[in-house]
């Protein structure tokens, strides 16, 4: 079996033009950092090594006393203490709005020549008043020169609990007021909802 020959194959002779290169190539400075770029790597806060290679380690607390007699001790009026308080919410309220609304029901009280209490309504509410409260009695005893003050939580859920009225609530305590509109209510049915 004879194979047949291949038939000579075209072949197309490109000619390359040769690509213009600029005389002028701008280099580019390339910088080395000795650092990385990117950011560290976060730690989670836990690490499994240090729980189990714990040590146990004796807390020691020191009993710091501050002497209060040499400090001074000034009168001051509940009139001065609303003022302040007033102050210190209008802050509050436009530095952080969350513990504002969590502490504008507090009431503060001078109870007696140096004891302020404090009435607040709830046990999450005083915790961020805790948050706050160092900065405002710090501020308010330096205000009036007294350092001896001390202050007393009271928990009073019923006094300064902040109370939903609906418009059917509302018009309850207008029919005490005047019992006509009972039957202004029955005649006209209306849509307190």
């Amino acid at each position: 079996m004879k194979i047949p020959e291949k038939a000579p194959e075209k072949k197309e002779i490109k000619t390359e033009q040769p690509t213009t290169v600029s005389d002028k190539v701008q280099e580019t400075p390339v910088t080395k950092t000795s650092k990385p770029l990117s950011r560290p790597g976060m730690s989670s806060g836990f690490s499994i090594n240090s729980f189990l290679n714990k040590e146990d380690k004796v807390e020691e607390t020191e009993n710091v006393t501050v002497r209060t007699e040499n400090l001074p001790q000034n009168h001051f009026t509940d009139t001065d203490l609303q003022m302040e308080w007033k102050i210190m919410l209008k802050q509050l309220q436009v530095k952080n709005n969350f513990v504002f609304n969590a502490v504008k029901t507090f009431k503060l009280v001078k109870a007696e020549e140096h004891k302020i209490k404090v009435l607040f309504p709830s046990d999450s509410a005083k915790v961020e008043f805790d948050k706050i409260s160092g900065e405002f009695f710090n501020h308010f005893k330096r205000k009036i020169q007294n350092h001896i003050i001390e202050v007393e939580y009271v928990r009073d859920v019923e006094n300064l609990k902040i109370e939903v009225v609906t418009k059917r609530k509302m018009f309850e305590k207008f029919i005490e007021k005047n019992p006509l509109l009972k039957d202004l209510d029955d005649l006209m049915k209306f849509d307190l909802t």
